[in-house]
Parts: C-alpha cells; sequence; structure tokens
C-alpha cells in the first residue's frame, strides 16, 4: 500500500490488492491505450486526464469504466482489467475509485464526449505531469506514478 498527498493536500491510499476499501466504490478511472498509444481525454476545466467518472446507480465499477470511456474518448474496449483502488480522505468527504487499464480496440467519432473535447492521443505521458498546465490535477499525484510502474511491470 502506497500513502501520499494528491494535489489538493488530500491524504491518499493507494493498493494493488482487490478492492481493500469498498467492493462497491463510487468512482472509476481508466489508464487507456489505443494501438501504441495513451488516451486521454480533454476536459473542459480540468485540462488532459485518462477517462473515469462516477458510477451511475445499477451499475457495476466495470461497466462504468467502459461506460466513461466511450463518453468521453469514442473509444471501444478490446480488453480491461483491475489494477488498483485507491481512498482519497477528502475535505469534502471520501472518494474510493477503483483503477483499470483498458487496451483499446477502435475509437468512434460521437456527436458528444459530454463533459469533455474528446480523445486525445499521446505517444508518452510527460515525466513532469505534475508541473504541466495542460494536465488535470487528476493526473498530478501518485496514483498516475505508482500505477504507471505497476502496468511497466506487468
Amino acid at each position: 500500500m502506497y500513502t501520499f498527498k494528491d494535489y489538493y493536500r488530500n491524504k491518499v491510499k493507494l493498493s494493488f490488492d482487490d478492492h481493500p476499501f469498498s467492493k462497491e466504490p463510487k468512482h472509476v478511472w481508466v489508464i487507456c491505450k489505443y494501438n501504441g498509444k495513451w488516451l486521454l481525454t480533454r476536459h473542459k476545466d480540468r485540462g488532459l486526464e485518462f477517462p473515469g467518472g462516477k458510477v451511475e446507480p445499477g451499475e457495476s465499477a466495470g461497466e462504468a469504466a467502459v461506460r466513461e470511456v466511450m463518453e468521453e474518448t469514442g473509444g471501444t474496449i478490446r480488453k480491461i482489467r483491475y489494477i488498483a483502488q485507491y481512498f482519497v480522505a477528502g475535505k469534502a468527504g471520501n472518494v474510493i475509485k477503483n483503477v483499470y487499464y483498458a487496451d483499446i480496440a477502435s475509437l468512434l467519432n460521437r456527436d458528444t464526449y459530454y463533459e469533455t473535447d474528446g480523445p486525445v492521443l499521446l505517444d508518452a505521458i510527460p515525466e513532469n505531469v505534475d508541473q504541466n498546465e495542460l494536465y488535470s490535477f487528476i493526473m498530478k499525484d501518485g496514483v498516475l506514478i505508482h500505477c504507471m510502474k505497476y502496468l511497466k511491470f506487468k
């Protein structure tokens, strides 16, 4: 388990164990690759980030992950797997989020990408993403760093 502070100085616990904080988390985040490139989305307010969001009523976290990728990027998933879960002790309340890795089969053009401007493909995630104003706060803490290290060796 890793413990660190997020961009807003909230305490975060990240684990690569099987659902250590909740079997039914209310949020998801999906690290995506498409044709050898990282697939992100450009959130209209926050900047570049991997797709993700809230689990809707009657939906599993895995179903939410698939839906969020489609809504925010137009990506259809070939294969998806759970890799981690993290707990944020936020000032406005606690958040538990599943992290998934998805291999994207195709990108479909959509009339809307909801709160995002659609897909963004990158050859690499910059080393200094935490200092880059183009990226969302979601990309600027230990969750991204540890998940990328984990994926590199799996």
